[in-house]
C-alpha cells in the first residue's frame, strides 16, 4: 500500500511543484532561467519529458543554485524511472533551500532514496523533515515513524557486524541471467536451484542440477525434461534423500490459483510427473516457494491467500500417514506480520525456520530472520541475522548446510557489461544465523538378506527419549538407496521394514555432539521363515536389572506392530548376557529379561501362544567377551522365528 502511495505521490507532486512555482516566489534571480522553468512546466504538462528536462537543464546552467529547477528534474526522472538522476536532482535541490514545510513530500522522496541506499543518518534526517512540516496523510506519516527507527536500528547493527564474508559461487554456476533459491541435499552433493537464461520475464524460468565431484561443482543441467517444460518451474525444495522435490510453477493448464505447488518423486535416476498438489494445499491465490523437511513430509511455504496475517504469508503443511497433505495453516503472528513475510527455508534439523520479511525492525526492504523451535514445538520471536547479511536491498533466499558449515543465498549484483543480474553465493555461516542444532545423516542401501537384491523398504527414524516419529522415508526401489538425517542431542532408533521380511533395529546415540558424523550403512533384511532370528537394539535394562526402561518403549511397540502385521508367525524371545557374573546369575538374568518382554507383548494384545521367551545367559555369545565394546554385543535380546 506504501508503494502505491509513493507512486501516486510521484505523479502528484509535478502538478504540486507547479503550483508553488505559482504561489512562492522562486529562488532564481536569472530571467532567462526562470523562463526556461515555466517553459519546462509547460512541456511536462503536454508530456513532452524530454524537452522538459533540457529546458530545466539549460536553466540550471544559466544558474547552478536554481534550487526549484534541481526538484522539477527529479520528479520528472521519478516518474521515468531514472533513480539514480531522480536521486541527484532531489539532493541538490534541497541543499539549497532553507526548509520549508511546502516541501515535505520532497524530504518523504529524498530519505527514501537515502534509505534504498542503506545511507540511514542521511535518510532519518530527511524523514525527520518530513515529520517536522507537520504532513497529514497518515500512512506516510507511520511509514516516516517507522522508517527512522529502522534507520536507528541499521546504525546500531553497523556498529557490531557479524562475521560474514561471502564469496561469489564460479561461472559454472552462475552461467545464467538470474540464479536464486539453493538447495543441497543431506549429503551435499547435489545442489538444485532456480535460474533465468536472460533477465527478462519472458524469459523460461528453469529448475537445475550441479553434482559435487572432486571438490568442484560439475556443469549444471536441466533437472529433468519430466520436470521442466515450456512454462516456469522454479523456487523448488528438495528432501534431504534427493527423492521428493516440490516446486512453483504458474498458469498451467491444471493451475488451481496464480502460482500453484507441484510434488515430483526419484525412482532410480527418474524424476515422475510433476501432480498438482490439489486444492488439499492449494489455493486461487498465489502458493510459492516451498521448503521441504527432512523426510519431505512437512511443506512450508509462502502465500498470499486469505485468512493470513499480512500481505505475503508463511503456511505449512503435514503428510499423513495415508499419504494425504493436511490443510495449510497460518504459522500465525509470532512469524507473520502485516508486512511481506516470504522464503522460508527450514533447516534439516527441523529446528531452525530461515525467511525474508520487511514487517519487523531490519535494516530495510526484505530482511533474513531466523526462529527456533523450543520443546513445546512453539516458534520463537525472529532473530533478525545482522549486518551485512543483512543491508538496505532486498535481501533473497537462504539456505544453511545440516552440518552449519557453509550458507548459500542469492543478492543482486551488477556484472562486468553493467547489467543487472541475481547471483549465488557461498559464505562461512556465523554464529548469529546458525542453527540451534547439528545435523549429520545415515545413508545407505537396503538389500534382501538372501538374493542381496536392492528393495524398497520404509525406514523410520524415532528419538527413543520421547518415543516420537522423527522421520519417515522410503528406500528407492531400483537402488535400494536411502538418507535419513540425525540431529545432535538425541538418541535414535532407525526401523527399516518391507511386507515380508523381519523387522531391523539399529541404534544410533548422538547425545553428545562428539559422536556427530555421516554414518554409512547398508541393511539386509532377512525373509521371515523358521529359524530366522534378529537381535532387538532398542530395549534397554539398568546393570543387573530385568525391567524394561522407559526407553524401550518405542522398540516393543514396534515389535507389537510386526507381530500384528504377520498374524501367523510366532516367535521366541531370548535374552543374552555377557560372561560378567556368575554363570548362574547370568542365566536367571539373561530369562528374566526375555521375559519381560514377552509379559509386555501379552498385555497387549499378542496371543501367549504366539510368544514364548528363553534366558541363555552367556552361553552364546556373538563375540569374545575381551573388550567392554564386545561384552555389549553380547548383552543382546533377540527374536527368533519358530
Amino acid at each position: 500500500m506504501i508503494r502505491k502511495l509513493l507512486s501516486t505521490l510521484c505523479i502528484t507532486l509535478c502538478l504540486a511543484t507547479a503550483a508553488l512555482a505559482q504561489n512562492q516566489k522562486l529562488t532564481t534571480t536569472n530571467a532567462k532561467a526562470e523562463k526556461l522553468y515555466h517553459k519546462a512546466n509547460d512541456y511536462a504538462r503536454a508530456r513532452d519529458f524530454d524537452r522538459a528536462l533540457d529546458a530545466l537543464a539549460e536553466a540550471v546552467k544559466r544558474d547552478p543554485n536554481f534550487a526549484e529547477a534541481y526538484l522539477r528534474a527529479a520528479n520528472l526522472f521519478k516518474m521515468m524511472g531514472n533513480k539514480s538522476a531522480s536521486f541527484g536532482n532531489l539532493k541538490k535541490g534541497l541543499e539549497l533551500m532553507p526548509f520549508n514545510p511546502a516541501y515535505a513530500n520532497y524530504y518523504f522522496d529524498l530519505a527514501d532514496l537515502y534509505m534504498g541506499e542503506g545511507e540511514y543518518e542521511a535518510a532519518k534526517s530527511n524523514f525527520e523533515l518530513y515529520l517536522k512540516a507537520n504532513p497529514k496523510n497518515a500512512k506516510l506519516v507511520d511509514w516516516a515513524r517507522n522508517q527512522i527507527k529502522t534507520a536507528d536500528y541499521a546504525l546500531e547493527a553497523i556498529k557490531n557486524p557479524v562475521n560474514f564474508d561471502p564469496v561469489q559461487m564460479s561461472g559454472t554456476i552462475n552461467k545464467f541471467g538470474l540464479q536464486y533459491f539453493p538447495y543441497t541435499t543431506a549429503d551435499q552433493r547435489h545442489f538444485i536451484y532456480t535460474a533465468r537464461i536472460g533477465t527478462r520475464p519472458d524469459h523460461d524460468e528453469n529448475i537445475f542440477l550441479t553434482e559435487m565431484k572432486g571438490g568442484e561443482w560439475t556443469v549444471p543441467v536441466s533437472i529433468s525434461d519430466n520436470i521442466n517444460t515450456a512454462a516456469n518451474e522454479g523456487a523448488a525444495t528438495i528432501s534431504g534423500d534427493g527423492k521428493t522435490l516440490v516446486f512453483t510453477s504458474c498458469n498451467r493448464p491444471d493451475g488451481i490459483g496464480d502460482c500453484d505447488l507441484y510434488i515430483s518423486f526419484r525412482t532410480g535416476d527418474e524424476w515422475s510427473k510433476p501432480k498438482n498438489m490439489g486444492t488439499a494445499v492449494n489455493s486461487k491465490a498465489w502458493d510459492s516457494q516451498p521448503s521441504l523437511s527432512a523426510d519431505g513430509r512437512t511443506i512450508y511455504f509462502s502465500s498470499n491467500r486469505g485468512g493470513g496475517v499480512g500481505k505475503e504469508d508463511l503456511w505449512v503443511t503435514h503428510q499423513q500417514d495415508n499419504g494425504n497433505w493436511t490443510k495449510p495453516l497460518n504459522m500465525g503472528k509470532t512469524i507473520n506480520t502485516t508486512g511481506r513475510d516470504m522464503a522460508p527455508s527450514v533447516h534439516m534439523s527441523g529446528s531452525t525456520l530461515y525467511f525474508v520479511s520487511d514487517g519487523r525492525l531490519g535494516l530495510g526492504g526484505l530482511d533474513v530472520y531466523k526462529s527456533v523451535l523450543d520443546n513445546n514445538s512453539r516458534w520463537s520471536e525472529p532473530q533478525n541475522l545482522g549486518y551485512p547479511l543483512n543491508t538496505s536491498a532486498d535481501e533473497g533466499s537462504l539456505f544453511i548446510t545440516p552440518d552449519n558449515e557453509t550458507g548459500y543465498y542469492s543478492r543482486q549484483v551488477t556484472t562486468d557489461a553493467g547489467t543487472p543480474s541475481i547471483q549465488l553465493f557461498r559464505f562461512k555461516v556465523p554464529k548469529e544465523a546458525r542453527s540451534r542444532d547439528n545435523s549429520t545423516y545415515a545413508q545407505g542401501r537396503v538389500y534382501d538378506a538372501v538374493t542381496k537384491k536392492p528393495i524398497a523398504a520404509q525406514v523410520q527414524l524415532y528419538n527413543v527419549q520421547a518415543d516420537s516419529l522423527v522421520q519417515q522415508v522410503n528406500s528407492d526401489k531400483v537402488s535400494g538407496e536411502y538418507t535419513v538425517v540425525l540431529t545432535e542431542g538425541k538418541p535414535y532408533a532407525l526401523y527399516v521394514g518391507a511386507p515380508g521380511y523381519m523387522m531391523n533395529s539399529l541404534r544410533f546415540d548422538y547425545t553428545s555432539p562428539k559422536n556427530l558424523s555421516p554414518v554409512a550403512l547398508d541393511v539386509y533384511l532377512e525373509p521371515i521363515k523358521a529359524g530366522v532370528a534378529v537381535v532387538l537394539n532398542n530395549l534397554f535394562f539398568d546393570t543387573g536389572k530385568y525391567e524394561l526402561e522407559k526407553e524401550s518403549k518405542t522398540e516393543l511397540n514396534k515389535l507389537i506392530k510386526f507381530m500384528q502385521q504377520n498374524e501367523k508367525v510366532k516367535i521366541e524371545i531370548a535374552g543374552h548376557t555377557d560372561d560378567v557374573g556368575a554363570d548362574k546369575d547370568n542365566q536367571v538374568l539373561s530369562e528374566k529379561r526375555a521375559k519381560s518382554v514377552v509379559d509386555y507383548l501379552g498385555s497387549h494384545g499378542i496371543s501367549k501362544d504366539r510368544i514364548r521367551y528363553k534366558g541363555y545367559g552367556e552361553t552364546k555369545p556373538v563375540k569374545p567377551n575381551t573388550s567392554d565394546e564386545n561384552r555389549q554385543f553380547n548383552r543382546r535380546i533377540e527374536m527368533k522365528v519358530l
